[in-house]
């Protein structure tokens, strides 16, 4: 009887033992402690502040990355390319095409006022035309293509499902590679060619002050061969696509550029205080994001450039299509570049 006694007690005695083992463990773990009256992570605190900062320790791998245990910089990259950049991107995007919508509704496409002539002039030759459309078309494959890398696991997937959307953005992948290239050429051709026509004036002012003529009927501001609006559209795409050429290298051949931290340096030495010490990493995730912004904003611009050049305005795709554009079009649009024609064509005789 008494050894029936004294297990029952030992049984009693070991599950209260092993409660208070269990409690005292779930307390301490919600503590930051472990089991085991072991300090775990607040034993060396310094420790995991340093590497929760993201610097790097020693690894015996050959990819200096894989000495980073936390890149703490991946989840801000993270949540402002899914965060703003997604979405102000894509109000920019909505909002021009709604802008253009109504501006269509209420000014309606813009004519020739005095009527389609029955004579051309030469606007753009065949090498002008060439450099247009390897630029814009190149343009438009790698926006399409960009886009899907940014919005199209949203549309793609519920549509194509997931195989079908990783077998576009594979292709659209290399598309993008490849093309980019096109894009560069043309972007350095058409530089060459028309630099000398978009330098700004005094001109420019008075054709911004009237507002191109585009919104009044009637009104047509003095310009060359290129008015003010049509330099602003160069110099963003040059600026622009050079930029965004440089961060899209920079991703084809990642981890091999410092173009932030170099170009931090610069702004360094006339005032600013920006940051220059950056890992390869960051640099990418620095390259990326502006790669999204600087692509984006381009754009939301070439959308308007599209309309105002088809059908926005009556006689304007002709100049890059066949390069001859109507004389009452040009007259009206660019009055100061067709006397500047005549003149070549019919010099005044020598006094």
């Amino acid at each position: 009887m008494f050894q029936k006694y004294l297990s029952v007690i030992t049984i009693l005695m070991a599950l209260l033992i092993g409660s208070f083992g269990v409690v005292s463990s779930s307390v301490a773990q919600t503590k930051g402690e472990v089991p085991g009256s072991a300090l775990g992570i607040k034993s060396d605190s310094d420790l995991w502040r340093y590497v929760r900062t993201g610097n790097a320790g020693t690894s015996q791998m050959k990819d200096e990355l894989a000495a980073v245990m936390i890149q703490s910089e991946g989840d801000n990259w993270r949540a402002f390319r899914n965060g703003p950049l997604s979405s102000y991107g894509a109000y920019g995007l909505a909002i021009i095409v709604a802008l253009l919508v109504v501006f269509y509704a209420v000014r309606g496409r813009i004519k020739i006022e005095a009527g389609p002539s029955k004579e051309k002039i030469l606007r753009f030759g065949t090498i002008d035309r060439f450099a247009h459309w390897l630029m814009a078309g190149s343009f438009v494959i790698l926006g399409i293509t960009g886009l899907n890398l940014l919005y199209g696991r949203y549309v793609f997937i519920p549509i194509f499902g997931k195989e079908g959307f990783a077998t576009i953005t594979a292709f659209g992948k290399l598309a993008h590679n490849y093309l980019a290239f096109a894009f560069m050429a043309g972007l350095g051709l058409s530089f060459v060619l028309w630099v000398r026509h978009n330098i700004p004036s005094k001109l420019d002012l008075k054709w911004l002050a009237m507002g191109g003529g585009i919104f009044v009927k009637g009104v047509h501001p003095p310009a060359r061969k290129f008015n003010a609006g049509q330099k602003i559209i160069f110099w963003a795409v040059m600026i622009g696509g050079l930029s965004v050429s440089m961060s899209g290298i920079a991703l084809m051949f990642p981890f091999q550029t410092s173009m932030f931290s170099e170009t931090f340096a610069m702004l360094n030495l006339v005032g600013f205080n920006l940051p220059t010490d950056f890992t390869v990493l960051q640099e990418q995730q620095m390259n990326q994001l502006w790669h999204g912004i600087v692509s984006l904003a381009l754009m939301t611009m070439i959308i308007a450039h599209i309309y105002i050049g088809s059908v926005g305005m009556e006689g304007a795709l002709d100049a890059m299509n066949t390069g001859m554009v109507d004389r009452n079009w040009a007259k009206e649009h660019h009055n100061l570049w067709v006397e500047e024609e005549d003149q070549k064509a019919s010099p005044k005789p020598a006094e």
